[in-house]
């Protein structure tokens, strides 16, 4: 019999979100590299697997069909176990099981598209990651067939069939008997097509890239010339004259057996990397600060043997996240881009290839006459906003979390804007329509496309970005990767994996903390106003709050953000100058901070950030 009591400890420390489910699997803790589970965490799989497909069934046009559930998972050890677990419920709940072993989150989502084009009604997926959390965390991602994860509404249907499932003494009893007796020969099936299935996956996330990364339909064909290679041509055209090489530490995640290798081999570019076995995880998961360290000791390595290596890249464990380090030929070294300076780069890209193919047309004035958006998540920096103002498009913004940009994404769409980029500028994830998720290989292609879509009988996509920047001067036609970087606005932010961008709080009430914050502002605004103005230009202020894909600017209650984001918008001369960013962590007991300073006098983002952290701990005294 099943412990109700342990299940409900280990759920209480769950995190349960649209963005994913998440908690510590391992019994010898975050930090362990055990394979095993414990029953209670085998039940809180399968009870999952149970909700999920009760949920096909329920939502499907015709409740008849058979309910087909991919499964896949990244390299963390306790993944196999956990997927067992998940595969049994599901066969035994009448789904049928596609199960693809290690495969990196974007792979899993590209598979899953093509069961709509296959005419799949009751359809999905599984993904059994734990992100970039600490190696003993597992967790679950759910999503359909249109290639992302389940948006917020979604989400909380399915969280809510969960929790009734595991709030029942026999439906536990019942699930432990089912774990304890399951159908053998159904999951020897299941398992002996793993291999068929993870090459179905790969194939169909290798051609889902180049239709992202390329975007050789329509407009993009027609401006190329080429026909529907166009675009792809011009590219590997350009890298024989140019050659690239990129460096990989692939830190053991579960794009050590994805596409990465033949992809960039298929465009003629040199590819290295390091910790390439899957599971080979010796260092922190998170792709930032010193986990970017040995990719950086790495390129540089191939940089002194062949200059074409100048560019780098570390994912995640479940590879749909990966930030990068560049060889700075101005500054003659290398050295790792901050979060925020390769979503700005991506987006630069992006846009001015809308620009290239006509999709983002100008009238005589400079004004846009196309309707194109970005959307990105509310720690986003004001540096974006610059980007977006030359191009003269809208930012929009979300609350943290993939989910909810994407979600946001959708409804701009739904309106009759192109969003060809959006992502979360705070921890560098990029995703680039129709893809639905963040993917590493679409930030590198972005960088590579800036360099290689040079100017020719029409202007190249760096040159497309000085012009419309107020840069022309500045651009030459042999140009390097350091001077696309130079060109970018200059802004100074707080790295989400700076220690200092988090703060301890006891408070359970967010509401209740940012109504006092908001008293303690207001008096330090008046006292502090003149001297922010003389000496940051500061005149003025506003209040943002982010709740899902909903944004509500000049709040008067900065309670009303509730669990949210709240942002303070600093203004001066135009518009806004600066900002100060806060959001109470899902999981723990902190309050993640920014601050955003436009310039490059790092003592605005760190007085900023300063006065942000001794406001939140006032308030939280109280």
């Amino acid at each position: 019999m099943i412990i109700k009591g342990h299940i409900e400890r280990i759920l209480s420390e769950m995190i349960l979100s649209a963005s994913g489910w998440r908690g510590v699997f391992s019994p010898g803790g975050e930090e362990s590299r055990g394979e095993e589970i414990s029953p209670s965490h085998g039940v809180i799989a399968a009870a999952a697997g149970e909700a999920f497909a009760s949920y096909l069934r329920n939502t499907a046009d015709n409740p008849d069909e058979k309910p087909l559930v991919l499964l896949g998972t990244d390299t963390r050890p306790t993944g196999k176990a956990v997927a067992g677990a998940l595969a049994a419920a599901l066969l035994g709940a009448g789904c049928g099981v596609n199960y693809a072993g290690i495969t990196a989150a974007p792979e899993i989502m590209a598979w899953a598209r093509g069961l709509r084009a296959a005419g799949r009604g009751a359809a999905g997926f599984i993904y059994v990651s734990a992100s970039h959390n600490p190696i003993g965390h597992n967790g679950l991602k759910f999503g359909l067939t249109d290639g992302g994860v389940l948006d917020a509404e979604k989400a909380a249907g399915l969280i809510e069939k969960f929790r009734a499932l595991t709030a029942e003494d026999g439906e536990l009893n019942r699930i432990a008997a089912m774990l304890e007796k399951p159908d053998e020969k159904a999951l020897e099936r299941v398992y002996a097509r793993r291999d068929e299935h993870k090459e179905a996956a790969y194939r169909a996330y290798l051609a889902f890239t180049e239709e992202v990364v390329f975007g050789e339909t329509g407009a993009s064909a027609e401006a190329a010339g080429n026909g529907g290679a166009g675009l792809r041509r011009i590219i590997t055209n350009s890298l024989k004259e140019r050659p690239a090489g990129i460096a990989c530490d692939f830190n053991g995640s579960a794009r050590t057996l994805s596409i990465d290798g033949e992809f960039f081999a298929g465009l003629g570019v040199s590819f290295k990397s390091i910790n390439s076995r899957p599971g080979e995880i010796v260092h922190r998961i998170v792709p930032e600060g010193d986990s970017l360290e040995p990719c950086s000791i790495f390129l540089e390595k191939l940089n002194a043997e062949d200059p074409a290596f100048m560019l780098g890249y570390t994912p995640d464990c479940d590879g749909d996240r990966g930030n990068l380090v560049i060889w700075d030929d101005g500054e003659n070294r290398v050295r790792i881009l901050e979060a925020q300076e390769v979503f700005a780069l991506s987006s630069i890209a992006e846009l001015a290839h809308l620009g290239w193919t006509g999709e983002l047309a100008y009238d005589s004035r400079g004004n846009a006459v196309s309707k194109a958006a970005l959307a990105v998540n509310d720690p986003t920096s004001l540096r974006i906003d610059r980007i977006a103002k030359a191009f003269d498009v809208p930012v929009f913004r979300a609350e943290v979390g993939e989910a909810n940009v994407v979600g946001l994404a959708r409804k701009l769409r739904d309106r009759g804007y192109t969003v060809r980029i959006l992502g979360e500028g705070s921890n560098g994830g990029t995703i680039t329509h129709p893809s639905s998720v963040r993917d590493p290989l679409d930030t590198v292609m972005a960088l590579l496309k800036l360099l290689s879509v040079r100017s020719g009988k029409k202007p190249g996509l760096f040159e497309i970005w000085c012009d419309l920047s107020g840069q022309a001067e500045t651009y030459r036609p042999n140009f390097t990767l350091g001077d696309v970087i130079a060109s970018l606005p200059a802004f100074v932010t707080t790295g989400a994996s700076n220690p200092e961008a988090r703060v301890q709080i006891r408070t359970a009430d967010h509401g209740a903390l940012k109504d006092r914050y908001q008293k303690i502002f207001l008096g330090e605004w008046e006292r502090r106003k003149e001297a922010l103005k003389a000496k940051y230009g500061v005149s003025g202020w506003e209040a943002a709050a982010y709740n899902g894909t909903e944004e509500r600017r000049r709040i008067a209650r900065f309670g009303d953000a509730g669990r949210g984001g709240l942002k303070i918008y600093f203004t001066g001369g135009e518009g806004s100058v600066a900002s100060i960013w806060m959001r109470g962590s899902a999981t723990e007991n902190v309050f993640r901070i920014m601050a955003d300073a436009e310039g490059q006098d790092k003592r605005f983002e760190r007085d900023l950030l300063e006065w942000q952290r001794r406001m939140i701990t006032e308030a939280d005294k109280e």
